[in-house]
């Protein structure tokens, strides 16, 4: 009998995994999952929403586009013209299934393919051909000023050169490191101690994105351009080849920008896929990393008339070649504690180069993953990578096997504090350590998840630095994490001088606090007026994250309220649902936990978020919808404004919904609201509203 999957917990599911790894591979430049396995995620949440329309939200992972970033040191830029993502296609049969729409919508279209690279995506901003800002991704609508690390970069030039130079125009491309650098700079990490980057593309994130621009400097990071933004030609008129999406490469080129030489203008699936197959078969001789081809309509006119999603435009589609295979030892497969309790088996292999990079783990997920695949330690195993830090192993290569392998069984006792493992409820296939009091791991895990950027980002507070405030004892959880004083780091060797110094005329003895140590205070103490959403983050509770916690925060405004409220009010909150609301509750019910919420708040961590009474609360008892793309908003702004004037900033349109505020591409909640004769307005009648209270 096969098991009911209840469509709203499998979307709530599916939302909290997508946005977590996008958090690591946008905000960490560290994902811990394959490009194939983000993919079946995506995949499965947009099938999940055809088949559930009402469970499709304007913030849902299918209609934004990368992630938003919290404090990184990066001033926020917000661009003229939103860059949007790419929708995928995993075959050619995709590919010509979305060459038959182009056909029958408008003929047969001549197609611009290129290499897809694998970098990181950035806004150069020029004014009458003098660059003036360097903008990330970030959301698509809101960047990272980076404009003193791209300024560093040999390949974007300060001035445009040619003739018919735009007033201003935004212009698209993506940043990599080339991989005989990439190489070199490992060979130097290795010779000096230090380990080795994992891959090209989030060292390339990494470099662009240092607060200190004489690292970025030191990296030989590459362009190549690839589209416009905003454009504004000016008093001398546009230059006709932009009417192209090849002669956009022609005019890039022209102004001094590196453009792609293996653009090709194809027409008809057969010289298409042809083109496909030659580019993956010379993927490895290429100067940088590439994981697939783009394919965007050559005419700009059609590419007006075809549009885009709200995420994606509807004329571009990415093709990703298949994840690359390998074959090595699986040499062990060992577990390790994550910071709820969650024990994953791993696999230890032979080390071997795949995708750009050496491995040696890759995770089984559980026990129950083993058995399916049919793996042994001591097996040939196939190793599947696309690019990204942890592969995935396939499956054994059982015609290679001699009788020397031998399966495994999965420990029953926590491998750091031996306690027996359990299942949370009957039937989990994931075993965890109850002793989430006391267990080293899960209380080391914590405390540095509370240091990273998905949480309160603080600074020098990671896996190395939580082990080593644990062992010497100054910290039993992290309740006292925000208590910590100079006099506690003074008994930790990783935060003390190993021998006496002098620094800015001060002199320094051995078994003094480090600089490390100082910048740790410092920024624990900054961290302890983060947003509130970000504290209940912090907090590990198990299901409950930046979705849920936003959500959490925007309905109760305190720790003190959430801790009060009953499963039903918690359950009752857009975002939380009952498998939250049950987690929340029982969390709260542990001392230990209470405890920790009761420290943090002696300490001065923000318990509370206050309300701002100069807001006027002009949309008090409205609920509305926004939907589409507004300049003058980003969709967490949006919310923040309809929610700081009393409003209720919904995400799905209803009979109750009293306006729906349509921007470009709207979609199906402005065509919902007509349905139900919900009021949609205008940006502008928005914005009216919030000001004066009625239209």
């Amino acid at each position: 009998m096969s098991e009911t999957i209840d469509p709203r917990a499998r979307h709530q599911e599916l939302v909290q995994q997508i946005e977590e790894h996008r958090a690591r591979y946008y905000g960490e430049d560290a994902p811990i999952i394959s490009d194939a396995a983000y993919d079946a995620l995506e995949s499965e949440l947009r099938d999940l929403e055809a088949a559930h329309p009402e469970l499709a939200e304007p913030d849902s992972p299918t209609q934004t586009v990368g992630a938003a970033r919290g404090e990184t040191g990066f001033a926020s830029v917000q661009h003229r013209e939103r860059m949007m993502s790419l929708d995928n296609a995993f075959s050619i049969q995709e590919v010509d299934a979305w060459l038959e729409r182009l056909a029958r919508e408008l003929g047969a279209q001549e197609v611009v393919c290129e290499p897809k690279i694998d970098g990181l995506s950035i806004s150069l901003t020029y004014e009458n051909g003098t660059l003036v800002r360097g903008v990330t991704r970030g959301d698509g609508t809101t960047g990272e000023d980076v404009t003193a690390n791209v300024r560093t970069m040999g390949d974007i030039p300060d001035t445009l050169s040619g003739d018919n130079i735009p007033e201003l125009v935004e212009i698209r491309g993506e940043v990599y490191l080339p991989l005989a650098a990439f190489e070199e700079l490992n060979e130097r990490m290795v010779a000096e101690g230090k380990p080795p980057y994992a891959n090209p593309r989030n060292t390339a994130a990494g470099s662009l994105r240092q607060k200190d621009s004489t690292v970025t400097a030191s990296r030989p990071l590459a362009l190549t351009a690839y589209a416009l933004g905003a454009l504004e030609w000016g008093a001398q008129g546009a230059d006709a080849r932009a009417e192209s999406q090849a002669g956009i490469y022609e005019v890039l080129a022209g102004w001094g920008l590196p453009v792609s030489e293996h653009t090709r203008v194809l027409t008809g699936v057969d010289h298409i896929e042809r083109f496909l197959k030659e580019l993956e078969e010379k993927r490895h001789s290429m100067v940088h990393e590439i994981d697939g081809a783009v394919m965007k309509v050559n005419s700009r006119s059609v590419q007006g008339q075809l549009g885009s999603t709200s995420r994606a435009p509807r004329w571009a589609l990415a093709y990703k070649f298949p994840p690359e295979e390998v074959h090595t030892t699986l040499e062990d497969i060992r577990v390790d504690v994550g910071r709820t309790g969650r024990v994953t088996p791993y696999g230890v292999m032979t080390p071997i180069t795949v995708a750009g990079s050496t491995v040696t783990y890759a995770t089984l997920h559980n026990r129950h993953e083993v058995k399916r695949k049919g793996v042994l330690i001591g097996d040939s195993v196939v190793l599947r990578k696309a690019g990204d830090v942890i592969p995935e192993i396939v499956g054994p290569v059982v015609a290679a096997r001699d009788g020397s392998e031998r399966e495994w069984t999965m420990p029953e006792g926590c491998p750091s504090c031996g306690t027996t493992l359990v299942e949370q409820k009957e039937g989990d296939k994931d075993l965890r350590c109850p002793n989430s009091q006391y267990c080293p791991a899960q209380i080391t895990d914590r405390i540095a998840f509370i240091g990273s950027r998905g949480a309160l980002d603080v600074e020098v507070l990671g896996e190395k630095a939580a082990v080593a405030l644990v062992e010497a004892g100054v910290l039993s959880n992290e309740a006292g994490l925000f208590s910590l004083t100079e006099g506690d780091l003074a008994r930790v060797p990783l935060f003390t001088l190993e021998s006496d110094s002098t620094k800015d005329g001060v002199d320094r003895k051995a078994g003094d606090v480090s600089t490390n140590g100082l910048r740790l205070l410092e920024n624990l103490n900054s961290a302890k007026e983060q947003p509130l959403w970000r504290v209940i983050v912090s907090l590990s509770m198990r299901h409950v994250g930046p979705t849920a916690s936003r959500a959490l925060a925007t309905a109760f405004e305190s720790i003190p309220a959430i801790r009060e409220a009953t499963e039903e009010q918690l359950s009752a909150v857009d975002g939380v649902g009952p498998t939250i609301a049950d987690s929340v509750k029982r969390w709260f019910e542990v001392d230990w936990h209470r405890d920790i919420v009761d420290r943090w708040a002696q300490a001065g961590v923000r318990m509370q978020d206050e309300r701002d009474e100069s807001i006027a609360r002009t949309l008090e008892g409205l609920t509305i919808v926004a939907t589409g793309s507004l300049e003058g908003f980003t969709r967490d702004s949006v919310k923040e404004a309809i929610i700081s004037r009393g409003g209720k900033a919904a995400g799905s349109v209803s009979k109750k919904t009293d306006y729906v505020v349509a921007g470009a591409n709207a979609g199906s909640k402005a065509a919902k609201a007509e349905e139900l004769g919900v009021p949609v307005i205008s940006e502008a009648e928005f914005v009216r509203l919030m000001a004066e209270g009625s239209l």
